[in-house]
């Protein structure tokens, strides 16, 4: 996981967040997709009793493994 920030601001720019699909400069990488810093917030707080959190779920299950070489 590798969380970006300002300083690293130019390597993320165009990123697309895979929960609300808006660019955002800021936010985290798991495996090879990215979640913007709100998003991460959101999800955090989310409790699972909660509709949003199936929501969550949903667009998580998009995260897929990056392929090993050997």
């Amino acid at each position: 996981m590798e969380i970006l920030d300002s300083n690293s601001l130019e390597m993320s720019k165009g990123k697309t967040c895979i929960i609300c699909d808006k660019e955002k400069s800021m936010g985290i990488h798991l495996y090879t997709s990215f979640i913007c810093v709100e998003c991460e917030k959101e999800i955090n707080s989310t409790q699972t009793s909660d509709e949003k959190y199936k929501y969550f779920v949903e667009k998580l299950s998009r995260v897929k493994n990056p392929p090993l070489y050997s």
